[in-house]
C-alpha cells in the first residue's frame, strides 16, 4: 500500500511522519493543482476574485458536499474549523445560567473559545469527563449525557477528538439534542477524510471540518455545515458585500460568509482535486488498511512497550489513535523522539498526564511503524 503511495507526496526522505492528525499531508498531483489555481489568480485577479468567483466557488461547494453528504447551499468554505466554530461560538446569544457543555477531550483551541465567549456572556463552560481507556461508543453517550441539565444550551463535542484520536457517537448525542431544543455543535475537523461522512443523516446543527487534514487539501481549507432552520442564528466574523447583499446568491448563508474580502481561495477550489486524489487512488482501502496497519502496531505497543491504549476497541478509532506515557514532560518527550530518532509524533498533553498519540496515513511504511516502536523501547524501557 505505501510504499506506491509515498512517492506521490511531497514529505522529506530525513523524517519518518506520523502525525498527519496535526496538518496534513498534500499529494503532489492536488499540490500541483493548487499552484496552477495560484497561478491563474495572479495572471488576472479580476477574472477570478470577481467575474468568475461565484461560479467556482459553487463548483467547489459542489463536489465538497457531495463528497461529505451535504446540500451545497448549506455548507461554505472557511480557512480551518476553528475558524468556522469561532463563527458560531461568537454568534450565540449566551446569557448568565446558560451552560456549554463539552467533553474533557476537546481540541485546546476550543476550549479556548468557548471560555472566550462564556467569560463575556456570563455562561458557564462545562467539561464532561470522558474516562479512559473507553471501551464502548455507549461510554460516551451515557459520560456526556449525564452532564445534560435544564441549563444546557449547547452541546459541542468532537468527531474524532484531537489529543485522543477517539471517534466519538456524535449522530446519537446529536439526536438526543435535538429532542431537548439543545444546538449541536460539532468539531469535525480529524473527519472527513479519516471516516465516511453523511453531514445530512449526521442531523447535527452545525458542523466544521477540515480539508488539508485527511483529505489532503491544501493548508487553508476547511468548511462550516449549518442545517437550515439554524442558519440565520450564525454571524459571519467578517462583515463584508455579502452582508445584505445587492446581488443576493443563492442562500444568505452563502452570501453571508463566503465573500470576505481579497484573499487566496486557491486552497478551496483545489479541494475537488483532493477529492480526486482519493477517489484515482480507492482511498476507502487505503483508510481500511491504515486502520489495519494502525491496530498491529497498537497491540505491540502495548505488548513490547507496556503503554496503555486510550481505546479498549478498534471501532472508537480509525487511523488515528493514542497511548497514555509514564510521568514526563509532554513537549521535552516529542522532542527527544525527534532528535533521536528522527520521528515526528506529538506527545499532548492531557488531563494531568500526557499522551503520545499515532497518526497513520497512506505513505506510511511497515518499516516506519518498526522504527516507531523500536523508538519507544529504547525511550521507555521495562
Amino acid at each position: 500500500m505505501a510504499d506506491g503511495l509515498r512517492d506521490l507526496f511531497l514529505l522529506g526522505d530525513d523524517v519518518v511522519y506520523l502525525n498527519h492528525g496535526s496538518f496534513g499531508a498534500c499529494p503532489r498531483p492536488v499540490f500541483d493543482a493548487y499552484q496552477r489555481w495560484q497561478l491563474e489568480l495572479e495572471r488576472n485577479p479580476m477574472d477570478l476574485l470577481v467575474r468568475r468567483f461565484a461560479s467556482e466557488m459553487a463548483a467547489a461547494r459542489r463536489t465538497l458536499a457531495e463528497y461529505v453528504g451535504a446540500t451545497p447551499d448549506d455548507l461554505v468554505y472557511v480557512s480551518n474549523a476553528t475558524t468556522g466554530l469561532n463563527a458560531v461560538a461568537r454568534s450565540l446569544t449566551l446569557e448568565p445560567g446558560d451552560d456549554i457543555l463539552a467533553t474533557d477531550h476537546e481540541y485546546g483551541a476550543l476550549d479556548r473559545t468557548w471560555r472566550f465567549v462564556c467569560e463575556r456572556r456570563g455562561a458557564r463552560y462545562v467539561r464532561a469527563p470522558v474516562e479512559t481507556p473507553v471501551a464502548q461508543p455507549d461510554d460516551v453517550v451515557d459520560a456526556v449525557w449525564s452532564g445534560v441539565t435544564e441549563r444546557t444550551r449547547v452541546l459541542f463535542m468532537s468527531h474524532i477528538t484531537a489529543p485522543t484520536g477517539i471517534v466519538f457517537p456524535v449522530a446519537e448525542l446529536a439526536r438526543r439534542a435535538r429532542e431537548r431544543g439543545i444546538l449541536s455543535v460539532i468539531d469535525g475537523a480529524h473527519a472527513p477524510g479519516q471516516i465516511p461522512l453523511d453531514l445530512e443523516s449526521l442531523g447535527a446543527d452545525v458542523y466544521a471540518g477540515n480539508c488539508h487534514k485527511w483529505m489532503m487539501a491544501p493548508k487553508g481549507a476547511g468548511f462550516l455545515h449549518v442545517r437550515r432552520g439554524v442558519q440565520d442564528l450564525i454571524e459571519p466574523l467578517v462583515i463584508s458585500w455579502g452582508w445584505r447583499s445587492e446581488r443576493p446568491g443563492p442562500s444568505r448563508f452563502i452570501d453571508r460568509h463566503e465573500w470576505q474580502g481579497t484573499r487566496d481561495i486557491s486552497a478551496y477550489l483545489t479541494v475537488p482535486a483532493a477529492i480526486g486524489f482519493m477517489r484515482k487512488h480507492d482511498w476507502p482501502e487505503v483508510r481500511a488498511r491504515c486502520h489495519g496497519r494502525l491496530s498491529e502496531v497498537r497491540e505491540r505497543i502495548v505488548e513490547e512497550v507496556g503503554l496503555e491504549p486510550i481505546v479498549g476497541s478498534e471501532e472508537l478509532f480509525a487511523q488515528m489513535t493514542a497511548f497514555r506515557l509514564p510521568p514526563t514532560e509532554s513537549e521535552a518527550f516529542q522532542s527527544r523522539l525527534l532528535a533521536e530518532h528522527a520521528i515526528e509524533a506529538p506527545a499532548i498533553r492531557f488531563g494531568d498526564g500526557a499522551v503520545l498519540r499515532l497518526s497513520v496515513q497512506g505513505y506510511n511504511t511497515t518499516d516506519d511503524l518498526d522504527r516507531f516502536v523500536g523508538a519507544l523501547r529504547a525511550m521507555l524501557p521495562r
